[in-house]
């Protein structure tokens, strides 16, 4: 470890920014700074020469002025004018993004502390199965008989999170997160109308919750009313209990909850609001804190979606569609969506996807989806939880925690824990502003860990806690990795404490300094125009 991460920040260090910046190019040793591909090349020329050819007449009115090797014409359809963009050679290409790859940060260069995002490391071995023919090339529209083995990874797949889960089915074809919330919430909506009870318009959302539910149950339809939490940040069972009435449909509850702790009321929750004639709905987002260990359907769960980009390591956005599965319970599984896998007697498996559906599925709410998944997303999870085995999962989410509360601990006395006297936290650690000098909120703490080298935790959020930061570590860190993570979050913390005024300029070293974030989001500049000339001269 050097010098610097030893002692922590020094005043010395102010000046590293203004050298920096003086530079000609703008660079900073190897971290080049790179303009817009508009700045870089010209929509006059082409980095490639084209030899001239005639051209195709265009009809009366539509003659672009271009000369012939720029004049392009598809059918009876002629460009009018160029088309504007750059003209680039092969290597100023090359070179243009590679050098905005690496102003990414990616779980691949270093710890990614986001919590309720279950950053964990995607082994290689899925990216491998992933690619085989077979998978890789599959196509939706291919006849059943020639996906076999694919639909035996789905059905597979679906048979190891009912397992995993204790349900009793599993729709396979939402798309991600939200879009399994919305399955679920589809699913009770169904159930509720089919037994007579389409009255029930209340869905019941714990502060403690994903800021998703809320949002799924209003585009569902519903109203949707807040439940407190207690002062040690778990739903007021009491309170839940008193709102629990006719016009109740469900409640959509987060376990381990957004302040990452486990809600060991869930069970009397569900069972109160099953006797209120609801359901239950349980957001899967933290199943990675608990898979292995705790079967949401022994806890009285009707449904509840899994991440497969989260527990089972399947890559997260720029990776691909995304898939979130939902599990269901015995109640709820004859009203979820098309389509499905079944698979007969003499083992050939069938999917089943038609709307107009016979005497197996006849309830079903529809589809939601064209087609079946993300089979990408399958084959990686299926990958992952094979090579762990069930009691490799059960380490995973062991560990998982283990990891959290080394961070939580390691940092007492040093951040606030508004939740630290509540016992052990799950899979994340929370921390808030309280205790910063005056002036200093959780903005300058995460700016000042990209000065570090790290990608900031989640920041404000869950709203329960003043200026959250959330980190979670998962599994896939060593002790070494979290022990560099904490004492850089430890260095800025103290200088926030210690009134350190270069904080409110953080970062320093990054590609770009700290931005009008309210400005950005409003008023987004998002299509590039060429300077006046007069300006450009300047």
């Amino acid at each position: 470890m050097s010098a610097i991460n030893q002692s922590g920040w020094r005043p010395e260090m102010a000046t590293r920014e203004g050298a920096a910046a003086a530079t000609f190019t703008g660079n900073r040793a190897l971290m080049l700074e790179e303009a817009l591909i508009f700045e870089i090349g010209d929509a006059k020329t082409t980095g490639v020469d084209f030899t001239d050819v005639a051209c195709v007449p265009a009809e009366a009115g539509t003659q672009t002025g271009l000369p012939p090797s720029r004049e392009h014409k598809l059918g009876n359809l002629a460009r009018t004018a160029s088309i504007g963009l750059p003209g680039l050679s092969e290597p100023e290409a090359v070179r243009h993004y590679t050098r905005l790859s690496r102003q990414n940060y990616a779980i691949d260069l270093g710890l990614f502390p986001l919590g309720s995002c279950t950053m964990k490391h995607n082994p290689r071995l899925n990216e491998k199965v992933a690619r085989l023919p077979g998978f890789a090339d599959v196509h939706p529209l291919q006849p059943v008989d020639t996906v076999q083995g694919a639909l035996e990874v789905i059905n597979e797949l679906a048979v190891w999170l009912i397992e995993l889960t204790g349900m009793y089915g599993v729709a396979m074809s939402p798309k991600a997160g939200a879009h399994g919330e919305l399955c679920g919430i589809l699913c009770i909506k169904a159930a509720l109308e089919a037994r007579g009870e389409g009255h029930r318009k209340v869905i019941l959302v714990p502060e403690s919750a994903h800021g998703t539910n809320p949002a799924t149950a209003a585009f569902a339809g519903f109203q949707v009313e807040d439940i407190p939490a207690t002062d040690e940040g778990r739903v007021d069972l009491a309170a839940l209990k008193a709102r629990l009435g006719p016009d109740v449909a469900g409640v959509m509850i987060t376990n381990p909850n957004t302040c990452g702790l486990f809600e060991r009321d869930l069970k009397a929750i569900s069972d109160a609001v099953h006797e209120a004639g609801g359901y239950v709905y349980c957001d899967g987002a933290n199943f990675n804190a608990i898979v292995g260990r705790v079967r949401p359907g022994d806890l009285g769960v009707d449904a509840m979606h899994i991440n497969l980009h989260k527990t089972f390591s399947t890559p997260h956005g720029g990776g691909g569609p995304g898939s979130g599965p939902v599990v269901l319970s015995e109640a709820l599984a004859p009203f979820g969506p098309l389509p499905f896998t079944a698979r007969h007697a003499d083992g050939h498996i069938q999917l089943v996807e038609e709307e107009t559906v016979g005497e197996d599925h006849p309830h079903s709410f529809g589809r939601m989806t064209a087609f079946h998944g993300q089979m990408g997303m399958f084959t990686r999870a299926l990958t992952y939880i094979l090579s762990h085995g069930a009691d490799g999962l059960k380490q995973v989410a062991e560990d998982a925690v283990l990891n959290a509360n080394y961070v939580l601990r390691s940092l007492d006395g040093v951040l606030d824990a508004p939740f630290g006297g509540s016992g052990p936290c799950m899979h994340e650690a929370l921390f808030s502003d309280d205790n910063l000098a005056d002036g200093f909120s959780t903005l300058d703490v995460a700016k000042g860990l990209i000065d570090e080298g790290f990608h900031p935790m989640t920041v404000y959020f869950p709203l329960v806690v003043h200026g959250a930061m959330l980190v979670e570590p998962t599994e896939t860190e060593s002790k070494a990795a979290l022990d560099q993570f904490i004492g850089a979050l430890r260095s800025v913390a103290e200088r926030a404490k210690a009134g350190d005024a270069s904080l409110k300029s953080a970062p320093h070293f990054a590609p770009r300094a700290r931005l009008d974030e309210t400005l950005a989001a409003r008023k987004p500049v998002l299509v590039w125009k060429e300077p006046p000339l007069a300006q450009a001269a300047e």
